[in-house]
């Protein structure tokens, strides 16, 4: 065993807890609670292994596992951006980078090499694996807000077409999940939880 390594992996599973502390936009279903990254990793992750089958190409589940649990984790030194935010555009950014950078960076080289390359697969979406992350990342505050009555369209005056155009990535991974969380969005406007522009 090589104990430089060892001490190097426990220094990122320490940094990785503050995760757990990066509060979302986003409520928990049914919840006036937000969700935290740690909390959303877990759940894109399960959603992964569940819904796996509904992907359009074949996937590597474990790179996908890969994606959606580390996905987040730069946000420990760039914070998170709600993807509504009409200030700060909510794709890769150079403080991201340098965040991925230095937060995997505390890995022995071999694995930093190995997850920034996921992160960065996952941040341009090319893949089969990053287009079904991608997907996963989209439905689930989709899935949140229809349970919250609107949650974070309400709160933050989110309209269907800012909604149908950020959602719509899910089709790029999943056709049968971009029909069901289409079938979603109009059903919100339908109810009266989200407003038509």
């Amino acid at each position: 065993m090589n104990s430089a390594d060892l001490l190097n992996q426990i220094a990122f599973i320490k940094e990785i807890d503050k995760v757990k502390y990066i509060q979302r936009k986003t409520k928990l279903f049914n919840s006036d609670r937000n969700e935290n990254d740690a909390e959303h990793s877990w759940h894109l992750a399960l959603m992964a292994i569940v819904l796996a089958q509904h992907s359009d190409e074949p996937i590597d589940v474990l790179k996908v596992l890969k994606m959606v649990l580390i996905h987040d984790i730069v946000e420990i030194d760039a914070g998170d951006t709600f993807i509504y935010d009409s200030q700060k555009n909510h794709s890769n950014t150079d403080e991201e980078r340098l965040a991925a950078n230095r937060i995997f960076g505390l890995l022995p080289k071999e694995q930093a090499e190995e997850l920034i390359a996921v992160w960065e697969e996952f941040e341009a979406g090319e893949t089969n694996e990053a287009k079904f992350a991608k997907a996963m990342d989209r439905l689930e505050p989709l899935l949140q807000n229809t349970s919250n009555n609107g949650g974070t369209w309400k709160e933050f005056g989110v309209g269907y077409k800012k909604v149908y155009e950020k959602k719509s990535v899910i089709k790029e991974g999943s056709k049968s999940l971009w029909n069901y969380a289409e079938g979603l969005i109009n059903e919100s406007v339908a109810k009266g939880i989200l407003k038509d522009e």
